[in-house]
């Protein structure tokens, strides 16, 4: 690794702003029918994220979304697709944003380690910067009302998690490679932990109403990679 890389890497182990910022390309202005569609999910999103998909209705979302009830079901022929797209949505989004934030780790940091870990501070940064609590899951939010959804939905979200969670094993298993783990421990439970420690943060920071658990429970989980993959330095004599 160079020694620009280390001295920006290892600025990233303890500082605050200390990398910069993922830049995000400007979407394409979308076509009406195309704008329409995004409005409804948009819409549909906050309020399943307010209050759960059962107490979301088709007709208040019509009416938020200002289109007509036709206008609706010419995008989504029932409730259950309309879950289903506005998860292929978040999903999507998600990817989007883990590729951005990551392979901006993997730009600044020859060595995985310290790849992953200003990804991580990335990350706790943009939770950071959200105007109030995590507005919350959609993932969560069809575990918690599972009776409402078809199958098809159930597997597109259990295929989200694993998608999410075989991302993080690998770049897990690139560190493991270079810097064997301090003690033993399975890969693909400490790839799971981050999807645990994300979602369970979000659940206390709305619970608490303190926006910062879930950037403080990003950066535990970053320091405990620190702790198990960097090796400890010998002391020097004196």
């Amino acid at each position: 690794m160079s020694r620009k890389t280390e001295d920006l890497a290892g600025q990233g182990l303890d500082g605050a702003k200390t990398v910069p910022p993922v830049q995000f390309p400007y979407a394409r202005v979308p076509k009406k029918g195309e704008a329409t569609r995004e409005r409804i999910l948009e819409v549909a999103q906050i309020s399943v994220l307010s209050k759960g998909f059962a107490a979301t209705s088709i007709e208040e979302v019509i009416a938020e979304a200002g289109i007509t009830k036709s206008g609706f079901f010419y995008h989504f022929h029932d409730k259950n697709e309309l879950a289903r797209e506005m998860l292929r949505r978040y999903v999507t989004e998600n990817d989007r944003l883990f590729d951005d934030i990551f392979d901006r780790g993997r730009e600044l940091a020859d060595d995985p380690l310290q790849a992953f870990l200003i990804g991580l501070k990335l990350l706790s940064e943009l939770v950071r910067d959200l105007p109030g609590v995590h507005p919350g899951c959609i993932i969560a939010s069809i575990c918690y009302q599972e009776r409402l959804f078809d199958r098809e939905i159930h597997m597109l979200n259990a295929s989200s998690v694993a998608s999410w969670n075989r991302r993080f094993l690998g770049y897990l298993e690139e560190i493991a490679a270079v810097h064997p783990p301090q003690e033993p421990i399975e890969l693909k439970d400490l790839a799971n932990m981050l999807s645990c420690t994300f979602d369970g943060a979000i659940i206390m920071s709305k619970v608490l109403n303190d926006p910062t658990h879930l950037e403080r429970q990003i950066l535990s989980y970053r320091t405990f990679i620190k702790l198990l993959f960097i090796q400890p330095q010998p002391d020097r004599p004196v």
